[in-house]
């Protein structure tokens, strides 16, 4: 083997999935500890027992990233799409 290069150029790909799936985990578990109205953490709210929020959980489901795609076709290349599916 030789050198002594301790990361190779090839296990790039592999740090960028890696890295790209832990800091999405990281996000979904940063967001449901800190917004989630489920999700209790002191002591006092657990004692609340079970709450009719509704308007907190309607809330945390329409966040930003679902209202900005809610009115959008379901497509990836809607130009690529409209090019292959329209007849000339």
């Amino acid at each position: 083997m030789g050198g002594g290069r301790w990361i190779r150029p090839e296990i790039y790909p592999l740090f960028a999935a890696m890295g790209t799936a832990v800091g999405l985990c990281g996000f979904c578990i940063f967001r449901n500890l800190a917004i989630n109205p489920d999700v209790r953490i002191n002591r006092d709210d657990r004692a609340a027992g079970v709450l009719e929020n509704f308007s907190e959980g309607k809330s945390y489901k329409d966040h930003g990233l679902r209202m900005y795609v809610a009115n959008r076709a379901p497509e990836i290349m809607p130009g690529l799409n409209k090019y292959f599916s329209t007849s000339k």
